[in-house]
């Protein structure tokens, strides 16, 4: 799991990787911004009453509105991810993987409205869990991100197994090596945390899930 995230790291310079990076880059800090505004715009209407009640509704409110910004940037990056996944995952085939026949999976367009569907359904999971965090903040943290690491995980290795496999096949892989999965999602989530190097979480998390795929292709049959 560790080897295929340092893999993809260290054709993070490829050429081939220098478009997807670049507009995945820009994509997700584009995302960021119209969360922060959508965030600042959400404590200004929380905070456009009068008195200390009025007041400490619109810091609860500002807490919970920023607080909801920041996670739910996660599930946008895996929905960035899905739109250039193909391009990722041929590159590093490309590179380490010589002499693979085309893909015969699902196509392209299939992979994105997976990736798209997984995303709306992070982002109402992580909607929900938002009330728990004001409560019991490192409980709600924790939960918050394993729905991430779980996302992101299952989210871009189905995306890569679907590529070569049909989809049925692919869930079964996906069952097969569940563990390595949300391991690497979980630690793609703790990434997706920070800035910058969440802008690297679409292109990184997907070649590293092609590593992760291709290590076990050998015993990974249906």
């Amino acid at each position: 799991m560790l080897r295929a995230l340092l893999l993809a790291l260290r054709q993070i310079t490829d050429p081939d990787f220098r478009r997807p990076l670049l507009l995945g880059a820009g994509l997700a800090l584009g995302s960021g911004l119209a969360l922060a505004a959508l965030a600042a715009w959400g404590v200004q209407a929380l905070a456009g009453g009068e008195g200390w009640f009025a007041g400490m509704a619109a810091a609860a409110g500002g807490v919970l509105v920023l607080f909801a910004a920041f996670w739910l940037f996660v599930p946008l990056l895996l929905a960035i991810a899905s739109l250039f996944l193909d391009g990722v995952a041929a590159a590093v085939e490309r590179r380490f993987y010589p002499g693979l026949p085309p893909p015969a999976g699902t196509s392209a367009l299939q992979q994105a409205r997976s990736g798209a569907a997984l995303a709306l359904k992070m982002a109402g999971i992580t909607l929900i869990l938002l009330p728990l965090s004001l409560l019991l903040p490192l409980v709600g943290a924790v939960a918050l991100w394993l729905v991430a690491a779980i996302g992101l995980g299952e989210g871009l290795f189905l995306g890569v197994a679907q590529r070569r496999l049909p989809a049925t096949a692919a869930e079964t892989l996906r069952r097969q090596r569940r563990g390595e999965i949300w391991a690497l999602g979980g630690l793609l989530a703790l990434l997706g945390a920070i800035a910058p190097l969440n802008l690297l979480v679409p292109v990184l998390g997907t070649a590293a899930m092609v590593h992760l795929f291709h290590r076990n292709r050998a015993s990974m049959t249906p």
